[in-house]
């Protein structure tokens, strides 16, 4: 409540204040006319009548604005919103004439053995100048109002687009982790008939796997958390490729706070075994490197293995994380990726360096 009468407060002083700057410049004008043709009259008595009559107004403006926003000239219905408004503009110019009777402004003028109303008098004298009163507040308050309408509509589609923003990044995360989950079954499920404690220890590792996952569900996460991940994967892995697959990291341990997309790394990780390690008959080396360089983040994922066919064709993994990163990052980020048949896949990713304190 009090902040309100504040509010109000602040706009009333406002209000009035400009209108009192009007009525010093019309006044002055008129004292500096009286001055060039001759007339000395007292200062007060010239600026007395357009104080009075500009302060009327002032205390009819909040009135006016009220009306405007019950009554806005929208175009379907400007023609009848215009209607009302000469109305109202008659009864307020009516309202003024009152308030300025009973309050004891002067009349511009009041001709010779004039017997008449001098209410009426006042009504004829003001009426022209009062259509300079109330129009151009009309004029101000449909502005006013257009402003706001268009500052919320921005509003509403900045909200809106970072609403799909975050509904598309959840779809694509959803996405990659079904993906992930079907080839680690299908990893579990070809040793059960040779291995059963394996595949069981496969199990346990594949739950641990799946709580960290799905117990962060942001957008971003630590790459301390995503190597976690990462290594609980490659335990899944390594169970089921043994001797083949050999890991070689290069972490800074610098780095390991900074923020990374959640599950992006692993799926670069499990694009290199399964896409490019685990379909060679012979053992490979897996190598992830994670560095800064001046602002950014360095992620590196390099294997040995079959590498990029002579006609490459783009997997959910891949998709996936390029789409993230767009979205994420925009044209704040690289991502390259390279090889050669026989020879193994090289993957490189930039990201913005900041910590997830910062992205938070």
């Amino acid at each position: 409540m009090k902040t309100l009468a504040r509010q109000f407060a602040g706009q009333f002083l406002i209000v009035a204040g400009l209108w009192t700057l009007i009525a010093l410049c019309t006044g002055l004008a008129d004292l500096a006319f009286l001055r060039l043709v001759g007339r000395s009259t007292p200062v007060f008595d010239v600026l007395r009548r357009p104080l009075m009559e500009h302060w009327i107004w002032a205390a009819l403006t909040p009135l006016v604005f009220a009306l405007v926003r019950r009554f806005p000239l929208a175009p379907l219905q400007r023609a009848r919103a215009f209607g009302l408004h000469v109305l109202f503009f008659v009864l307020l110019s009516m309202l003024h004439c009152v308030i300025a009777q009973g309050v004891g402004s002067p009349l511009a003028a009041v001709p010779p053995n004039y017997q008449g109303s001098l209410l009426v008098l006042r009504f004829l004298e003001e009426f022209y100048s009062d259509l300079w009163m109330y129009w151009p507040l009309v004029g101000v308050r449909a502005l006013l109002d257009a402003h706001a309408a268009e500052r919320e509509r921005a509003l509403q589609a900045s909200q809106l687009g970072q609403l799909m923003a975050d509904l598309q990044l959840s779809l694509l995360r959803a996405q990659i982790q079904p993906h992930f989950l079907f080839n680690t079954l299908h990893a579990i499920s070809a040793l059960l008939r040779v291995d059963p404690r394996a595949a069981e220890d496969m199990l346990a590792d594949l739950a641990e796997l799946l709580r960290a996952s799905f117990d962060n569900p942001t957008h971003e996460t630590s790459l301390r958390h995503e190597i976690a991940i990462v290594d609980c994967y490659l335990r899944i892995q390594q169970r089921r490729l043994g001797e083949r697959l050999t890991l070689v990291r290069h972490i800074d341990p610098e780095v390991l706070d900074a923020a990374v997309p959640t599950l992006v790394l692993q799926s670069l990780v499990e694009n290199a075994v399964v896409h490019g390690l685990a379909p060679v008959n012979r053992p490979g080396r897996l190598e992830i490197t994670a560095r800064r360089e001046a602002e950014h983040l360095l992620l590196a994922v390099r294997d040995d293995g079959s590498g990029l066919p002579a006609a490459p064709r783009q997997g959910v993994g891949l998709a996936n994380a390029r789409e993230r990163l767009r979205q994420l990052y925009g044209e704040a980020h690289s991502f390259k990726i390279g090889g050669q048949p026989g020879a193994g896949t090289w993957v490189d990713l930039q990201l913005p360096f900041r910590s997830m304190a910062d992205a938070a």
